[in-house]
């Protein structure tokens, strides 16, 4: 399943910009690296689209079990896909050294979802024609097959999406300039702000700040981490804007 990620040492497997310098602290961690209040909202709305959806391919001459059945197996597999879109983790690869910082992020699961709609539409739809052949009021339960695998054939055809699932997001992050560090303890997220200046003409330095999300058992060790390497930074913890 996407939700199942092997534990590996990424670090060294990334082709980093920066090598060539040793590295004095790095870790993974797979985390949900956005607003997850938004998430949660679309979460819920779409919870009751399933359990509506489940209890209409319910309907039937059936025995209250195999009601039961039918009903909750399709909630479930409704519930597990409506997760994979809205609560999606990825998994984030940190290393610093001494001058520079890298983070290289991607998400694993975007490669097993159309596999995972397409063959689950492919195992149900027989299934699913055996249940109309005893019963044409079923008709209905077939719409869940069916929408699995057109859910399938889009991702095949869209461009957007195949780059989404092949590509990952390499950042450099001038953490040695860190003027502001901010810890958010209940998520267990580090954020730094220094002033940077885009690649434009006539540009001016601007806050930039890079979100870290940290292990829980390791956060203190980051803190402490930062709070010796950047002396002058200003210390606060409280709560972290994420986009």
């Amino acid at each position: 399943m996407w939700f199942v990620q092997p534990k590996q040492d990424y670090v060294s497997q990334i082709p980093w910009k920066h090598a060539d310098e040793p590295d004095v602290m790095s870790w993974r961690i797979r985390a949900r690296n956005y607003n997850i209040f938004v998430a949660n909202i679309l979460f819920s709305v779409l919870f009751f689209v399933c359990l509506g959806s489940a209890y209409l391919m319910s309907f039937g001459g059936w025995s209250l079990l195999s009601k039961f059945l039918i009903g909750g197996g399709m909630f479930l597999l409704f519930l597990l896909i409506t997760m994979s879109m809205t609560h999606q983790t990825s998994i984030l690869v940190y290393r610093f050294t001494e001058k520079n910082a890298e983070v290289c992020s991607w998400k694993p699961q975007m490669d097993a979802v159309k596999p995972f709609l397409k063959w689950s539409a492919i195992i149900l739809m027989p299934i699913v024609l055996v249940l109309i052949l005893m019963d044409p009021s079923l008709l209905i339960t077939s719409l869940g097959p069916l929408a699995m695998g057109f859910a399938a054939w889009m991702m095949g055809s869209s461009k957007g999406y195949q780059e989404m699932a092949r590509g990952s997001r390499h950042e450099e992050i001038d953490w040695t300039k860190t003027e502001h560090i901010k810890v958010w303890r209940k998520r267990s997220m580090i954020a730094l702000t220094y002033q940077w200046k885009p690649f434009k003409r006539n540009s001016s330095y601007r806050p930039r700040t890079h979100l870290l999300y940290c292990l829980p058992e390791e956060l203190d060790d980051r803190i402490q981490f930062f709070k010796e390497h950047l002396p002058d930074a200003k210390y606060e913890e409280g709560n972290i804007d994420i986009p």
